[in-house]
């Protein structure tokens, strides 16, 4: 969620009107906000949002509650996903003028499943400068206490909620050998965890859930254990759901492949059979394509 602020000082106004009076470049500061506690905010940050012109927000009434927290009286500007294409060239204008603007979510980093990408392409095309202030992250927070491998992870923001769409976004992501993370509404959790012990297999798993509030946990099992738990005790609150990515034990031994090729070759050609097969063995696409020739012989 994004939100662009303005100076905190009595004399906003005016600084306001001498930078644009005073012409060149501005500046775009992508600043990251607390997810929770609001103890979670740089000192960078908070010196930023008070010395800037104006502030961009999806909910000025959210952001309002850290800006006043703080003491920031910068000007806010409302920007969401139902404005961002109307309101993305005026803010550019702004900032080819000589605004500063600072680009804030209303939890966490901004551009991660929120608005705001489209605002940064057209700056940086605009050849206005982009300086990152980072902070606290959901994903970020989530992948150090869910005990799962980091050295690779996937992020794939909310997953599809239509079930054909599901399916086939996790059936491409099944046999990545790396975390998978993904947020998720608590409403939508129970039929998310079943989404994925359907597709995936009954991998370890973790949701982190409330992260850095009162009510904070990460409840870790596989699958079917999360399943269980939560549809015993319904959650609240946004979460993060990870989940192992594919281990080397996981993929389809050869008796398994000729199995899958020998269906799927009888309903597509082999090109076509191979890359279905491929894309839920685990093999690589040359070890299924050498098998299915095999097969072909026969």
């Amino acid at each position: 969620m994004v939100c662009i602020m303005a100076l905190a000082h009595n004399n906003n106004h005016h600084k306001s009107q001498e930078s644009l009076q005073a012409g060149g470049a501005g500046e775009l500061f992508v600043v990251a906000t607390p997810i929770g506690n609001l103890g979670d905010i740089t000192l960078r940050a908070l010196e930023t949002l008070k010395s800037v012109d104006a502030i961009a927000c999806e909910d000025t009434r959210t952001s309002g509650a850290l800006l006043s927290h703080y003491g920031i009286t910068t000007r806010t500007l409302s920007y969401h996903d139902h404005n961002e294409a109307s309101m993305t060239p005026k803010l550019v204008e702004q900032l080819q003028h000589g605004m500063k603007l600072a680009l804030i979510s209303d939890a966490g980093t901004p551009l991660v499943s929120d608005p705001g990408a489209r605002l940064v392409a057209a700056a940086a095309q605009a050849g206005i400068r982009v300086t990152p202030l980072p902070g606290a992250s959901a994903l970020l927070a989530g992948l150090t206490m869910a005990a799962l491998p980091t050295d690779a992870f996937y992020f794939g923001g909310f997953l599809p909620q239509k079930k054909q769409a599901l399916a086939e976004a996790l059936l491409a992501l099944k046999t990545l050998p790396a975390t998978l993370a993904f947020y998720e509404a608590p409403h939508r959790l129970v039929d998310t965890l079943q989404a994925l012990h359907e597709h995936l297999g009954d991998r370890t798993a973790a949701v982190a859930r409330e992260i850095t509030k009162l009510y904070e946990e990460c409840p870790r099992g596989t699958l079917s254990q999360l399943l269980a738990h939560f549809t015993a005790y319904p959650p609240r609150g946004e979460c993060v759901v990870l989940v192992q990515g594919m281990q080397a034990q996981d993929a389809m031994d050869d008796a398994a492949i000729d199995h899958a090729l020998t269906d799927a070759m009888a309903r597509l050609s082999l090109k076509e059979a191979v890359a279905e097969v491929t894309a839920v063995s685990g093999r690589a696409k040359r070890d299924v394509y050498q098998r299915a020739l095999t097969l072909a012989g026969k």
